[in-house]
């Protein structure tokens, strides 16, 4: 990368190397090809009874029973959304109105996407009760907390497979078991930073949301997996669609986008997570060497995020210098407020100043060793002064 950056940006060949990808991911063109190929060739609303509405709905269909396959899932559980915020706020409001004669008790953690602590939190202002279970040093939920803190009357349990900042990767199937001692108590999972990226079961889950622009899709689509015999008040009220769920018109090539972003990444799954493993672990061996960075991913979490804490560093004031060096990088999840605390890391180490000071970087099967080098070099010379 040059050095004479901002002559660079006014030329229009300014480089950049891009570590945020779980904010977004560009869209691959394999998943362009098949929005744009839906959108040119079915002209017809699902919903209409006429020749181009059935072609419609037979590649709606179509869409819908591979994504199921893929989800191992079945095409009656998918409702379509706008993506994982929707999603979040459909399973936790919907579920929450749906059963609250049997209880107003919900349990999430710190570690949650603002979709989740949002809803949670409007929900306990119209009087429901909501207990945040406690992370263990290594950011994973602190099980024997969580069984004691379901009760009779929980009526969800809100936790993420991957969170989006520190990357811990949770217990599924551990707190699905627990979750089920309870009679009328669902189990919502935000797998958006799981999808397409680890292996992910529905199996031990009630509720899942993904989201397309995180696995190289399209703004605007995602999805929430409920099982069968679930009921959800629905958010979105107004007509026929796909499902009772989610009124509204089928966004046909979106759906496509989505079935064909699911296939490119679940299809290569272990190679790209082999690849993002190795640039991963060139990033920790050169940072755990710098007494003032202390790298608050667990050794064990997803390698798709790196998360670290600069002590005596205004984090801020890094990233827009790092920008300016064409290197893109977070400071917490997009979604969060700056200059404040990163509730993750605060969760998990109970360290207020290294809550205060952190950085997220996030890769991709793209990422490549160069990359890795040259953020390593503009990132140790800028936290040096």
């Amino acid at each position: 990368m040059a050095d004479d950056t901002e002559a660079n940006r006014e030329r229009g060949i300014f480089i950049m190397i891009y570590l945020d990808y779980a904010a977004h991911t560009p869209v691959c063109d394999e998943v362009l090809k098949s929005f744009e190929e839906a959108a040119r060739d079915f002209t017809g609303n699902p919903n209409s009874p006429h020749t181009p509405g059935v072609m419609a709905k037979k590649r709606l269909e179509e869409a819908t029973e591979n994504i199921a396959k893929i989800l191992s899932a079945k095409k009656e559980e998918i409702i379509y959304t706008s993506g994982a915020s929707e999603s979040n706020n459909l399973a936790i409001k919907g579920i929450a109105k749906s059963y609250q004669r049997y209880g107003k008790h919900i349990i999430t953690s710190f570690l949650e996407h603002a979709s989740v602590t949002g809803p949670v939190a409007a929900l306990k202002n119209e009087g429901y009760e909501v207990d945040f279970v406690n992370i263990n040093k290594d950011g994973s939920v602190d099980l024997e907390h969580l069984k004691e803190l379901l009760r009779d009357d929980t009526i969800l349990v809100s936790i993420a497979c991957v969170d989006s900042e520190i990357g811990a990767i949770q217990p599924i199937d551990k707190i699905y078991e627990l979750v089920k001692t309870k009679p009328h108590c669902f189990f919502h999972v935000d797998a958006t930073q799981a999808v397409g990226k680890i292996p992910v079961s529905f199996q031990n889950m009630d509720l899942m949301t993904l989201s397309g622009h995180k696995i190289y899709g399209i703004t605007g689509i995602g999805v929430l997996l409920k099982k069968e015999q679930i009921m959800l008040e629905p958010l979105i009220h107004g007509g026929l669609s796909t499902t009772s769920f989610r009124s509204g018109t089928p966004a046909l090539a979106l759906c496509v986008s989505l079935e064909s972003a699911l296939a490119y990444t679940t299809g290569h799954l272990e190679e790209f997570y082999d690849k993002v493993r190795e640039k991963n672990l060139l990033l920790r061996r050169a940072l755990e060497k710098n007494k003032n960075i202390v790298i608050n991913t667990p050794e064990d979490g997803s390698p798709f995020i790196l998360n670290l804490s600069l002590k005596g560093v205004n984090t801020n004031a890094l990233q827009a210098a790092l920008d300016e060096k064409g290197i893109c990088v977070a400071t917490k999840s997009a979604c969060c407020a700056v200059n404040t605390v990163s509730k993750p890391v605060y969760a998990m180490t109970k360290d207020k100043k290294l809550s205060l000071a952190t950085l997220r970087i996030s890769l991709s099967h793209m990422t490549t060793a160069e990359e890795i080098e040259r953020f390593l070099d503009v990132f140790l010379e800028a936290i040096k002064g």
